[in-house]
């Protein structure tokens, strides 16, 4: 089994278990190497433990199953069987059934190469399975908060020194390697961190020309050689198809084949050369950038960090070399400088746009990095966060379709001067997905309705009279608009509201008194539904 299903936790040196004072395990053959990790424990006591092993295991065993008499030839088949599962340690109890580790035992692990581990009497097989996951634990928090805080270095190198080499020296740092960004044309534009020797860094390039895609402006042209094969066992991509940082690893296809199918063109790939881990990321902004890191070892973290750096850098290059950083910053100075958003909407590239609002499913806050992921995902730049949401101004025309891990509420297509309206129904489309547990929900065109056909000014002024006696206070306003867009659901109003379903019925039960209406009758509900979609 070359590539065993291991579990989301960081493997364990089996050095670290070996540490472990009040287990009292002792290693009695096979490599003592430091690089051997284990990624879980099973005890079993069958003779063929292969079709129950997923490997990656330190398989304990009490010897129950050994018959008597058995000789070398027994434990040479069972230690084979094992090896063949691609279990990484055997930890043999010493009791109850055998008072020493037999001899033949030893002496098939040690030619076989499995580390043999004897467990003292005194410790317990379920011992040393907590032992296991304790130190996973313990090496799960440091990862993660390795990766936090390496996140927060990047969005900070992005944000306060807004340099493609500031993001790869911060990138380079946080792996102990090389990052290199590679421009349109194949050549490096940026990079930080120690030089690799020639057979590396020649290899990186041509690993990159691997995910490449072809950019518009510049057309790619293969170099004479070809890009490097893959490694049988080594090189390895991730498909189009699946975001950054999520989705196992596909086996990479041949280069030609890439050349000819863009579709099947990888997001990322990999390569180990002269004991370096090589890693290739193509940037989502659509122009041929590539990302490239050459580290000596590969932590768990690693590929998580350089998919935050890839998503900066993304923005960065986007910005840059496309012309809509600048256009930005032009936009924002003559809108401070009194001109008016119809005016500086031409620099931005579009003249019709939606807005999104999105919220994160979990409990956390967005912060700047998911905020800047959530932007990549749809394709646009331009992201502000405010509070619990993050607002992102998209262009028409482009396909919005639902982010896994986000809810969105998506606005009508408008012009400059309705980018205001447009915000409240992105936020009431918001609220109306979370309500309903919906991953996506469209602000849509409708037909012409019959409210359409009465004057604006006298439905306005319908509106403003109905409305009149609780106009003052914007909380009842609200609720009201929400608890009927949502059928009189005092459950799902008090989710989209973000307050408890009492608040939402004492707030409902003000409106009734305050409007003198009977808010169970539907043609009730009808005008006052009327009246609040002309607020």
């Amino acid at each position: 089994m070359p590539d065993p299903a291991v579990p989301p936790t960081p493997p364990v040196p089996l050095d670290a278990l070996l540490a472990r004072a009040d287990l009292g395990l002792r290693r009695i053959a096979g490599p003592a190497d430091p690089a051997v990790v284990v990624h879980w424990a099973h005890t079993s006591e069958m003779a063929d433990p292969y079709p129950y092993l997923l490997g990656g295991e330190l398989l304990l065993s009490a010897g129950v199953h050994v018959p008597d008499g058995a000789g070398a030839g027994y434990f040479d088949a069972y230690v084979s069987r094992i090896v063949a599962a691609g279990g990484a340690a055997l930890g043999f109890g010493v009791a109850p059934v055998h008072d020493t580790v037999p001899g033949a035992l030893v002496e098939a692990c040690e030619m076989h190469g499995l580390p043999l581990v004897e467990v003292p009497p005194r410790t317990t097989f379920s011992a040393v399975a907590r032992a296991l996951w304790q130190l996973m634990a313990q090496a799960r928090t440091a990862e993660l908060r390795r990766v936090t805080e390496a996140q927060q270095s990047l969005a900070t190198a992005a944000a306060h020194l807004p340099e493609e080499t500031d993001v790869a020296l911060e990138l380079a740092r946080r792996l102990g390697g090389r990052a290199v960004l590679y421009g349109p044309e194949g050549t490096p534009i940026a990079g930080a961190g120690p030089e690799p020797g020639e057979e590396v860094r020649t290899a990186l390039a041509k690993l990159a020309e691997v995910v490449r895609p072809p950019s518009p402006g510049h057309p790619r042209t293969p170099s004479p050689e070809g890009p490097r094969p893959p490694s049988p066992g080594h090189t390895r991509a991730s498909s189009p198809t699946h975001r950054v940082g999520s989705g196992p690893d596909a086996p990479a296809g041949s280069p030609g084949d890439l050349h000819a199918d863009l579709a099947a063109r990888p997001s990322s790939a990999s390569d180990t050369v002269a004991g370096v881990r090589l890693v290739a990321h193509a940037l989502g902004n659509g122009e041929g950038f590539v990302l490239g890191t050459a580290a000596p070892q590969r932590d768990a973290g690693d590929h998580t960090i350089a998919s935050v750096a890839a998503v900066l850098l993304s923005l960065l290059t986007g910005e840059r070399h496309s012309g809509s950083g600048a256009g930005r910053s032009s936009a924002l100075v003559r809108l401070l400088l009194g001109a008016a958003p119809a005016e500086v909407a031409p620099l931005l590239g579009g003249d019709r746009w939606r807005v999104v609002h999105g919220r994160p499913d979990g409990r956390a806050a967005p912060d700047p990095v998911t905020a800047s992921a959530l932007g990549a995902a749809l394709g646009s730049s331009l992201v502000d966060v405010a509070g619990e949401v993050v607002r992102v101004l998209v262009p028409d025309g482009r396909a919005l379709e639902r982010v896994p891990g986000w809810t969105l509420g998506v606005s009508a297509a408008a012009a400059p001067r309705d980018w205001p309206a447009a915000d409240t129904q992105a936020a009431r489309a918001l609220a109306r997905a979370r309500a309903t547990r919906a991953p996506l929900l469209r602000h849509g065109d409708r037909p012409t309705a019959l409210t359409d056909l009465v004057p604006p000014a006298e439905a306005d002024a319908h509106a403003r009279a109905l409305l009149a006696p609780i106009e003052q206070t914007p909380a009842l306003v609200d609720t009201l608009r929400t608890w009927l867009s949502l059928h009189g659901s005092w459950d799902r109003t008090a989710v989209a509201l973000d307050v408890h379903r009492n608040t939402v019925r004492q707030r409902i039960a003000r409106c009734a008194a305050l409007l003198d209406a009977d808010l169970d009758d539907p043609d009730v509900r009808m005008e006052l539904w009327f009246a609040l979609r002309r607020t």
